[in-house]
């Protein structure tokens, strides 16, 4: 094994130890990235002082370990492209609110990986510089939109990658590659810097290898942020502390369990639950609001406010001219623009709030009886290849079991819970809690994966 293949935990443990040196860790990570990255595609630009930065880093939270940053979070002298021709290069003037925070805990952003441009697809296949490849099985895609990330920490070519979720692009690629994803509260973590795609669900999070790593990396973030006036103002909690927790009395609801197309996900996840049950927690199936309603939820919101926000890409104050956007950003903002031109908006965005207000109002009918509410992160396997070309549908249908949640801004955790042996892809099971109630999503995700046999780094 190389020290790149250490997960957080581990690689703390031995820079403290003095069982490892930075150097070492940095060295075997060049080697894999020279070996991987051309292969899938996952970077985009690399820090080249990298290596220089971390061996500053030694005393500090995380003593200078290699992280992953999707291409999207505004980042001082390094390219931020949004995976887009028309920011190819655009190196912005300031640092994100996450960046910043994450390399003053002693993160180093080993480089930005990619994604669909502007964040726009679940399937990274709308990058504007390719594809990238699903390290478990180069024939399927990674998920989106933060492919990049999620492949990045499979193919063990970071420690760990900061990602964002409009609705899904943490879970559902985490899911696809075999990795955690943990998409905290709306609001839980700040906005500043990350190019907006729709504003009122844009959530930073983090995809990693494990649950424990996942808090260790979101503590370094996480927490008020003056600079966005979405952002929770309360301080954030220490989320490590909500691990190795005792979950006997909680009450789990299993949702989505009864919709056509699910039964091979579900039987399997049904199976893997049991071992709640065995650790003392109420497993039982529960009915929530239909998720296809969450599909137009999304879709015209989200349509709507990536009008906007792409308004401001138009060649004049930086970046290429609006001839140089993709298929999918054109049909996005063609299609905001019609839900929010006169005589539409209150047909169909005005209507779209009210159904998403249903929503909000079934969780929290659903949370004043269980503590977690479960379901798969993705109706199945990775697709593959290709699959996304002349269907304008595809990421709102592999996040079908996702947006429900990301809409109502819920904190929710994606883990492995079943790997094919024949294709070597992963299912992920979705956990959520209610707002600002991360520790008991990590606290459940964190026992399942523990006493389950499907993540590749405790069980290797």
């Amino acid at each position: 094994m190389t020290f790149n293949q250490l997960t957080i935990k581990e690689a703390l443990d031995a820079l403290t130890s003095g069982s490892l040196k930075i150097e070492k860790l940095y060295q075997d990570l060049d080697l894999s990235i020279q070996d991987k990255n051309k292969l899938y595609n996952i970077y985009l630009n690399f820090n080249t002082d990298a290596k220089k930065e971390a061996k500053l880093l030694e005393n500090t939270q995380l003593k200078g370990l290699p992280i992953a940053v999707k291409d999207n979070f505004c980042s001082k002298n390094l390219p931020t492209t949004a995976s887009s021709k028309i920011l190819e290069n655009f190196i912005p003037q300031y640092e994100s609110t996450v960046t910043k925070r994450l390399q003053k805990a002693g993160g180093v952003i080993v480089g930005k990986t990619n994604l669909d441009a502007w964040a726009h697809g679940s399937s990274t296949e709308t990058s504007d510089f390719g594809p990238t490849l699903n390290p478990r099985n180069p024939d399927h895609l990674p998920g989106g939109s933060s492919g990049g990330s999620a492949a990045a920490v499979a193919a063990d070519l970071c420690l760990a990658a900061i990602a964002s979720e409009t609705a899904g692009s943490i879970r559902q690629p985490a899911a696809w590659c075999g990795t955690v994803g943990l998409k905290p509260s709306y609001g839980r973590v700040s906005r500043f810097g990350v190019i907006a795609m729709a504003s009122s669900m844009d959530t930073p999070g983090v995809i990693s290898k494990t649950v424990e790593d996942a808090c260790l990396v979101l503590n370094s973030f996480a927490g008020p942020d003056s600079r966005d006036a979405t952002c929770y103002q309360n301080p954030a909690p220490d989320f490590s502390k909500f691990l190795d927790q005792d979950i006997k009395g909680l009450k789990i609801g299993l949702i989505y369990h009864d919709l056509e197309g699910l039964e091979e996900v579900n039987e399997k996840l049904a199976q893997e639950l049991a071992v709640l049950s065995q650790l003392g927690a109420k497993v039982e199936k529960v009915q929530a609001l239909d998720p296809h309603h969450a599909i137009a939820v999304y879709t015209v919101v989200q349509r709507a406010e990536v009008s906007s926000n792409l308004a401001r890409f138009d060649g004049v104050r930086y970046g290429k001219d609006r001839a140089f956007f993709g298929d999918e950003a054109k049909r996005r903002i063609m299609l905001g623009t019609f839900i929010l031109s006169k005589g539409y908006a209150e047909q169909y965005y005005n209507l779209a709030q009210k159904v998403r207000t249903l929503y909000l109002n079934d969780f929290a009918q659903l949370f004043k009886k269980y503590d977690v509410l479960v379901s798969p992160s993705s109706p199945g396997f990775a697709k593959k290849l290709d699959a996304s070309a002349g269907s304008p549908m595809f990421g709102e249908l592999e996040d079908i079991l996702l947006e429900a949640s990301s809409i109502s801004g819920l904190p929710g955790i994606s883990v492995p819970y079943y790997r094919d042996p024949q294709s070597n892809l992963f299912l992920g099971a979705n956990f959520v809690a209610a707002m600002w109630r991360e520790d008991l999503a990590i606290k459940v995700a964190d026992a399942f994966e523990k006493n389950t046999k499907w993540n590749t780094w405790r069980n290797r």
